[in-house]
């Protein structure tokens, strides 16, 4: 298919590269492959004159060059090789090589006289272009070429355009543009390089043209004849070679990357091929790649072409290895064009080992021993090949790339050695040295490339096979390079596999002293990590070498741990179990020692549990704890004795109790379900073969308390077990991990130790529940530390446990405590209440009996019939006794019933705390320097405004010379609050009471009188009904209209009294208690009637909005001031008129009305009854519909003379909102309009007043009346209002 040329011209690609100083890998000079084929028509001379400066030229400037099918366009550099013009290197019908297609034609000529033209040139490259026509090339390019001094030798040449211009409409009639001029190619004259640049440009253009558009039609004729693969007689072989040959026009023009994937393609497109045979859909070609395999002398990639495998894949003849070894040295010889050495290993090793399965995938017939052979040669050659263009630096560096070859090797020549019989003890047999002789002979003979070599993969291979020691040597020294890069790069798990396999080389040598060090690392590794199999079969791996190295106590470690394998059948499980139980049984000799092993090999903890679940007794008591276990061993294992050692402390329990204790109770923690039970957590140390060698967190509670009080000042959690924790990883552990290599040591059983011991213990294979029976002799904490069980000469010892177990043993002083039944206690009805004594380490006997002091404000009430319960230390009830109880004016007794130590004494008592009457005046919520009272007995509950009432009580304990001191608090189950109330002249007392408690009551009787020494006025009730229902939070209102004959008194005392008792204390009836509620009324009597009336517009019936209307104010006094009213009020006397002054505002807070004008004034009242002030002011209402009237205060003026008065303590009586403030004096002006402000009632006005006053300046002040001394008759009147016009818009949503 291809000529000779095209031989040469592969020749021309074997580019050479080298290492420089530096250490990095580059093309030594990058050589222009002259791929591009360009035939030299018409006068040879002149080109050979101008070859030199055209081959040098041409390359120079790069173009770019776009290709079809959106490919990213690439700048590349053109090289041309010019050949002389002949029919033969036209291609010929069915020939579509690329390395030998001329891409374009150009014809020479520097003619320049016509007559010669005409007769010779013309003629000629007529020819020349009728030959092109013949063969369908329409490349082609004519250079004229001018030189002045051809010019000066002809004097009857036309002018210079008359050869061209004939040229030109002679062939070019179309394209003009084939026709250039070359002017004086020889000189380096300005219009001389303009000229060549010009033609350089033009020759690049077409040069890259024609290669486009032909690259284009061979990737389509090739994109053609791989999709016939599916046709009989398609063959891979003759489609690969037309592949590789555009993989070889992209590798000459430097488009390595391109080149690269041209193989890759054949590459993927083979491995389908042979998967698809493996899945029953095989091709016809590919029989001809199952052949036997013959040879097996591995990779070649020291040459750049490998010629002998390219022409058998071109004849069909190859095999899959020689198929596989040439696409491979071919994609290795590109990377290291592209730099890139390191992806040579990865795609080395993905190669070597999928040609082993697509062997086996074709059936092809294999040598045993040969794909080693071939594996190992290739893995040394892609390795020297490497390091061929690396320096040591690099190849230190990126050791993780190449780690895999060289353990690829190791495994392939332990392989050997294994067939051959290089690793046998007795060394190899005739058998073997007959499979060696045969595996070299597939070798065939050394390449010459290695010849040369010391260090050749042909002399290592034929050297590992001559002898056991020359293999032991070879083998070794890979086995140790891959460990030592595999812990370089930090892939410990690889380097510990490669030692296991160095391990199994030493057992099969008989040199289990080797093979131990490597398995130790192998199966710490493992057991790290968890895996489970790999740790079963490293394990019986060690019980080997172990019992060759009688190392005993190993030894059983390691069978205990086999024994208890899940991974393991039964027979051997229990084979590894009896070596135990036979070194167990045999009898100890003088010197011989107890063999402690781990327990987590021997059983499992499960679950513990506390019998009482609280793990909390006191001193003597019966504490029982039942531990199941699950037996790991495969048959019943007779135990003598299972012990657990346990460490007492102070730390928590002793004399401080259980109150004191803040000791995580079992159960509580994170492996706790309730009821006294620790669970013991499955991936702990515990659990045998798979667990990790980090222990788990030993978390405890750390609190610091004040000595003094015992509050808790700090708390913090802190780690008891950081020593394993922070411990390094290599370090040798504890019993814990079991494959650390240190056992436990043996625990001494004492008999007088405080342990838990159970005897003769038959452990059954799976759960196994065994009780223990707890010392609780000493006051303390116990802790389990250590597990223990004794077979015969072995223990099976468990140093530590986790989650921690404790229990704690207290001794309580006596306790007594009293309580309400209730939530809250109520005053004023019988309440029960709880005594509980915790008797503690005391034994209460006969006679021994409380003593309470007795309080006039708190009596006890008890019955003839009051009984005692008596509860033991669980909670169980042991009984009743009857109490004696006996009062005397001021203690009352208690004979207490005897109860043994450590119960409980519980009894309930009735006691009553009265409710004193409402003081008569409350005290004072600030005192005079500002500061807060703190009252000591009654007071406001924060949460339900309930007043209550601290009540303490003196206990005398028979336990203790001190006296106990306890505190009940009571609350008052009503709040009373009262009202005076006005109506003209008749005035009536309003008093609620409000039930504040959270029960109901029936009130009965509510009664009001006055406590005066001489009654001046009558009460009369208005309460219809004797008897009612008050719930909780509700309020029930009482009223009473006074009555009296002559004057009012200027002060007034009442005392409100009402019976109640609670709902559920009616069955059966119980007697009504009597709640009293004091209070003093002051100024009680109506000095003055406020009237108002609303007028509206003249000629209108009733007011509109937005109209101003006539508002009249009417003050009238309804009596003369007694003396104590007379002597707050301010009076003057003009002309014999005695008068006093008042202010009034008219305000309305509702904005319904705009008050125009002046909305406040001063006036003067004559001190006589009836007399009479109106003022009249204007409105304008803003609202239409019925207005209330605005607002008409009324306040006393007193001026700046006048003495202040202080302000009196209406005591829950209800009081005027809002004042209004004068901006200025009003002693000078009658009337003016004020600016309302809302602030003190003793403030005069503005912050001006204020800073005046500061000033020393008099200024009036305002004081308000007392309630009911002033009465509104307009209070809660309306008036009609209407709006401005009848004509309104009413907007009516409908839905």
């Amino acid at each position: 298919m291809l000529c000779v040329q095209f031989l040469w011209i592969l020749s021309e690609v074997q580019t050479s590269y080298i290492v420089s100083s530096v250490g990095h890998m580059c093309l030594s000079t990058v050589v222009m492959a002259k791929v591009l084929g360009v035939t030299c028509a018409g006068d040879q001379s002149l080109f050979t004159s101008l070859y030199t400066s055209l081959a040098q030229q041409l390359p120079k400037e790069p173009m770019e060059w776009r290709r079809s099918y959106g490919r990213a366009p690439k700048m590349i550099h053109l090289e041309a090789n010019f050949v002389q013009f002949k029919e033969e290197l036209l291609p010929k019908d069915g020939n579509k090589a690329l390395l030998t297609f001329p891409f374009l034609h150009i014809y020479w000529t520097d003619c320049c006289d016509t007559e010669v033209y005409k007769a010779s040139v013309k003629e000629d490259m007529q020819r020349w272009q009728n030959i092109l026509r013949l063969h369908s090339s329409v490349d082609w390019l004519i250079v004229v070429v001018e030189s002045d001094a051809k010019k000066k030798n002809k004097t009857n040449i036309l002018p210079r355009t008359s050869i061209v211009d004939k040229i030109r409409n002679d062939f070019c009639n179309k394209q003009s543009d084939r026709c250039v001029v070359l002017s004086d190619p020889l000189k380096e004259s300005s219009r001389s390089q303009e000229s060549w640049s010009s033609f350089l440009t033009k020759l690049r253009t077409l040069l890259l043209m024609s290669f486009t558009k032909n690259l284009g039609r061979f990737e389509d004729d090739m994109r053609t004849l791989r999709e016939k693969r599916t046709e009989p007689g398609w063959s891979f072989c003759d489609y690969f070679m037309v592949q590789e040959e555009l993989a070889f026009v992209f590798e000459m023009l430097q488009q390595f990357e391109d080149a690269l994937v041209q193989y890759d393609e054949l590459d993927a497109l083979f491995t389908q091929y042979v998967l698809n045979f493996g899945a029953g859909d095989g091709a016809n070609w590919l029989g001809s790649f199952c052949a036997p395999v013959r040879s097996w002398n591995g990779l070649l990639l020291r040459r750049p072409i490998d010629m002998e495998k390219r022409e058998l894949i071109q004849r069909g003849e190859a095999s899959l290895l020689d198929l596989r070894s040439y696409l491979f040295s071919r994609q290795c010889t590109l990377l290291i064009f592209l730099q890139r050495p390191w992806e040579v290993t990865l795609r080395a090793l993905e190669l070597l080992h999928n040609c082993v399965q697509e062997l086996r995938l074709l059936e092809v017939s294999v040598v045993p021993g040969a794909l080693d052979c071939w594996v190992f040669l290739s893995c040394l050659e892609v390795l020297h090949r490497i390091e061929g263009c690396c320096d040591r630096s690099q190849l230190e560096a990126n050791c993780s790339h190449t780690v895999g070859l060289w353990t690829y090797a190791t495994e392939k020549l332990k392989s050997l050695g294994y067939l051959c019989g290089l690793v046998a003890e007795n060394g190899p047999t005739s058998e073997d040295l007959n499979r060696t002789v045969d595996l070299l002979a597939g070798l065939g003979t050394e390449r010459p490339e290695t010849v040369n070599s010391m260090q050749s993969p042909y002399k290592k291979l034929k050297e590992a096979l001559s002898s056991v020691e020359a293999f032991e040597k070879h083998y070794l020294e890979l086995s140790h390079a891959a460990v030592e890069m595999y812990r370089a790069i930090g892939r410990m798990r690889s380097a510990r596999l490669v030692g296991k396999s160095l391990a199994e080389f030493y057992m099969r040598k008989g040199d289990p002293e080797r093979a131990e060090g490597f398995l130790e690392e192998s199966l710490r590794l493992y057991v790290a990590e968890g895996w489970s199999l790999q740790v079963t079969h490293t394990r019986k791996q060690m019980a080997e070498c172990q019992k060759l190295l009688r190392q005993t106590d190993d030894y059983l470690q390691t069978s205990a741990l086999l024994a208890g394998d899940a991974n393991l059948n039964q027979e051997e499980r229990t084979h590894f179990c009896q070596e135990i139980l036979s070194f167990a049984s045999q009898p100890p000799g003088p010197s011989d020692q107890t063999v402690a092993l781990s327990m987590a090999a021997f059983a499992q903890l499960r679950q513990l549990q506390f019998s009482p679940p609280g793990a909390v007794v006191h001193v003597g008591a019966a504490l029982q704890l039942e531990l199941r276990v699950r037996c790991l061993m495969p048959v019943a294992v007779h135990v003598g004795q299972l012990a657990a050692t346990l460490h007492f402390s102070l730390e928590q329990g002793g004399a401080r109790g259980r109150a004191g204790s803040s000791q995580r109770r079992p159960g509580q923690g994170p492996q706790g379900q309730g009821d006294g039970v620790v669970l013991f957590p499955q991936g702990s140390p515990l659990s045998g073969a798979g667990c990790s060698l980090t222990p788990a967190l030993e978390l405890y509670e750390m609190q610091d308390r004040s000595p003094s009080d015992s509050s808790l000042n700090s708390a913090g959690v802190v780690c008891k077990n950081v020593h394993l924790l922070l411990r390094r990883h290599d370090s040798n552990a504890s019993l814990d991990t079991p494959t650390a290599g240190v056992l436990p040591a043996a625990v001494a059983v004492d008999d007088g130790a405080q342990m838990l011991r159970a005897r003769d213990v038959t452990l059954q294979p799976g759960d196994n529940s065994i009780l223990f029976t707890a010392p609780t002799g000493e006051p303390g904490s116990y802790t389990l530390r250590q597990l223990c069980g004794s077979v015969g000469r072995v223990q099976f010892v468990q140093s530590h446990i986790y989650p921690v177990v404790q229990y704690e043993v207290y001794s309580q002083e006596p306790q007594l405590t009293i309580e309400p039944l209730s939530d809250n206690l109520l005053a004023g009805i019988p309440q029960r209440v709880k005594f509980t004594i915790a008797t503690g380490h005391y034994s209460i006997k006969k006679g021994d009996a409380l003593q309470l002091s007795n309080t006039d404000s708190m009596p006890i009430l008890h019955s003839s019939r009051c009984s005692a319960t008596i509860l033991s230390s669980t909670g169980e009830h042991m009984g009743e006794r009857a109490l004696s109880i006996q009062s005397s004016e001021k203690v009352t007794s208690i004979s207490l019933p005897p109860t043994p130590p450590y119960h409980t004494l519980e009894f309930q008592l009735e006691v009553l705390c009265h409710i004193p009457p409402a003081p008569l005046k409350l005290d004072s919520e600030r005192l005079t320097n500002g500061e807060v009272r703190h009252r000591s007995k009654s007071r406001s509950h924060a949460d339900s405004a309930m007043i209550h009432i601290d009540q303490k009580v003196s206990i005398d304990c028979p336990w203790s010379i001190y006296s106990t001191l306890i505190s009940l608090t009571f609350y008052v189950p009503f709040k009373a609050k009262h009202t005076l109330l006005s109506a003209g002249r008749r005035k009536y007392i309003q008093v609620c009471l409000q039930n504040v408690s959270d029960s109901n009551f029936h009130l009965a009787d509510p009664v009001l009188v006055e406590r005066q020494p001489t009654t001046t006025v009558e009460l009369l009730s208005l309460n219809a009904k004797r008897q009612q229902l008050v719930c909780s939070q509700q309020s029930l209102f009482c009223l009473w209209e006074m009555r009296w004959a002559k004057d009012l008194p200027p002060c007034l005392q009442c005392e409100f009294s009402a019976s109640f008792v609670p709902i559920s204390a009616l069955d059966p009836p119980a007697a009504f208690k009597t709640y009293r509620y004091e209070f003093q009324l002051d100024r009680v009597s109506t000095l003055y009637s406020v009237k108002a009336e609303i007028c509206p517009a003249s000629g209108d019936k009733h007011c509109r909005t937005g109209t101003l209307c006539g508002l009249e104010v009417s003050i009238t006094r309804q009596a003369e001031p007694s003396e104590t009213e007379g002597e707050e009020e301010e009076s003057t006397e003009i002309e014999g008129l005695k008068t006093t002054k008042l202010m009034y505002e008219v305000v309305d807070n509702s904005s319904n009305w705009a008050v125009c004008g002046k909305s406040s004034g001063v006036v003067s009242m004559p001190v006589a009854p009836s007399a009479t002030h109106r003022v009249q002011m204007e409105v304008m209402p803003l609202f239409a519909g019925h207005l209330p009237f605005p607002n008409i205060k009324v306040f006393k003026y007193l001026p700046h003379s006048a003495a202040q008065v202080i302000q009196p303590d209406t005591d829950s009586c209800l009081e005027n909102d809002n004042l209004s403030l004068l901006d200025k004096g009003l002693d000078d002006q009658g009337d003016t309009a004020s600016i309302r402000s809302r602030g003190s009632v003793h403030s005069v006005g503005s912050g001006e007043q204020q800073r005046e006053q500061q000033r020393g300046l008099p200024m009036p002040r305002l004081e308000p009346f007392s309630p009911g001394q002033v009465f509104n008759w307009t209070q809660g009147r309306q008036v009609l209002v209407l709006p401005a016009t009848d004509d309104h818009v009413m907007e009516v949503n409908v839905t």
